[in-house]
C-alpha cells in the first residue's frame, strides 16, 4: 500500500472524516453503478451505497489491507446488496394511469416492475480500475437496460457472482473471499447464471450491435424517432422498429413484443389527440427522451422518460418510465409554450 493511502487510513481510523472521504470518493461512482446493476433501481442503489459507506466507516479498523481498499469496498457493497435482495419488499406494480385511454391487451406482464433508468451523467467517473482479464462484457453492454433487466431475474447469489466475475473481472478465488464461499461454489453459480442470463434476455437484446454513442448513425435514428413521435406519424415510427421490438413501461407491468403489438400501443398514444414534445437525454448508455404533452394553455407537461435500444439502424426495444425519474436527468416538470 502506498504511504499516502496508509496515512489516510490511519487518519480515518482516528475519526478524520475528510481522510475517509478522500479514500472512498474515487470509488463512489463505480460502487453506485455496481449497486444499480445488482438492484435494478437507482433509488435502491443509492440506499445501498450509503449503507456501504457507513459500514466501511464503522469497520475501517478491521481493514487489514490483504486486498485493495477498492476490493474491500466491493465486498461490503455486494453483501449490502445481497441483504437488500433477500429482504426485498419491491415497489409494487402500478396500474395504467393515462386518463381516458384504454391500453391494448399486452403480450405479457413483466416481472421487473421496479426497474429504473440510470442517467449517463452519473456514469462519468464511474470507471475505476480496468476490469480484470476474465471480464466478458464491455462497459456499454454491462450497463444497458437489457442486461440490467435480465440480471433481476436471477437468484441474488448468481447476480453477485456474474457481476463480480464477468463484468468486473475478479478471479474466482477473489469472489469466493468476498462472498465467504468456495471457489467451487463460485464456479457453479457462474455457470448457472450465464445460462439463465442467456434465456432471460429479450429477443431484441440479441440483435445487431447499436451504432456508437453520439455517432451520425445514432443521431439519424434519434432524429427520425423524434420527428415521427412529435408529428404523430405512426407509419414512420413503426418503420423504425425491428420485427421483434420489445416495449415495456416500469413500474407498470404491461409489455408488448413484436412490431404489431408495439404499433397498437403507440397508435393509441398518438391517436389520442395529444401533442407531444421530446427533449433528448441519455440513460444506460442509450438514447433517451423526456416526453412532454401540451396542455390547453400551451404549457407542456412531463409524462415520462423513453429509453431506446438500438440495433443497427432500427429500434429493438423501447422502455417508458414514469415522470418521477425526470429530476435525475435534470429535466423540468413542465416546459413553456412554443
Amino acid at each position: 500500500m502506498e504511504r499516502g493511502a496508509a496515512d489516510l487510513i490511519e487518519r480515518a481510523r482516528a475519526g478524520d472524516g475528510d481522510a475517509f472521504r478522500q479514500l472512498t470518493e474515487p470509488h463512489r461512482r463505480e460502487l453506485q453503478v455496481h449497486c444499480y446493476r445488482m438492484l435494478g433501481s437507482l433509488q435502491d442503489a443509492e440506499d445501498a451505497l450509503q449503507d456501504t459507506l457507513l459500514s466501511a466507516w464503522q469497520g475501517l479498523g478491521g481493514f487489514e489491507a490483504r486486498a485493495s481498499l477498492r476490493t474491500w469496498l466491493y465486498r461490503i457493497a455486494t453483501n449490502r446488496c445481497l441483504n437488500a435482495l433477500r429482504a426485498a419488499s419491491r415497489r409494487p406494480a402500478q396500474e395504467w394511469n393515462i386518463p381516458n385511454v384504454e391500453p391494448p391487451e399486452p403480450t405479457r406482464l413483466g416481472e421487473v416492475t421496479w426497474l429504473e433508468p440510470f442517467p449517463d451523467a452519473l456514469l462519468e467517473g464511474a470507471i475505476g480500475a480496468p476490469p480484470g482479464p476474465e471480464a466478458r462484457y464491455e462497459k456499454a453492454e454491462s450497463i444497458s437496460l437489457a442486461f440490467v433487466t435480465a440480471l433481476q431475474l436471477l437468484p441474488p447469489r448468481q447476480v453477485a457472482v456474474l457481476i463480480l466475475r464477468d463484468v468486473l473481472g475478479y478471479r474466482a478465488s477473489e469472489v469466493a473471499g468476498m462472498l465467504d464461499t468456495t471457489v467451487e461454489s463460485v464456479n457453479s453459480a457462474l455457470k448457472r447464471a450465464r445460462a439463465s442470463l442467456q434465456r432471460h434476455q429479450s429477443p431484441g437484446a440479441r440483435r445487431g450491435r447499436p451504432p456508437a454513442a453520439g455517432s451520425p448513425a445514432e443521431e439519424a435514428i434519434v432524429a427520425r424517432f423524434t420527428s415521427a413521435y412529435e408529428s404523430a406519424d405512426l407509419d414512420a415510427l413503426v418503420a423504425l422498429l425491428t420485427d421483434d421490438v420489445f416495449t415495456s413501461m416500469p413500474p407498470m407491468p404491461l409489455e408488448y413484443e413484436g412490431r404489431d403489438a408495439t404499433a397498437r400501443f403507440f397508435a393509441l398514444l398518438l391517436a389520442s389527440g395529444r401533442a407531444y414534445s421530446l427533449i433528448p437525454t441519455r440513460a444506460n448508455g442509450q438514447p433517451a427522451f423526456g416526453s412532454y404533452v401540451r396542455g390547453p394553455d400551451g404549457v407542456r407537461h412531463a409524462t415520462g422518460v423513453f429509453v431506446l435500444t438500438l440495433a443497427g439502424d432500427q429500434i429493438s426495444a423501447l422502455a417508458r418510465f414514469e415522470g418521477s425519474v425526470l429530476p435525475w436527468f435534470g429535466l423540468p416538470r413542465s416546459l413553456p409554450p412554443r
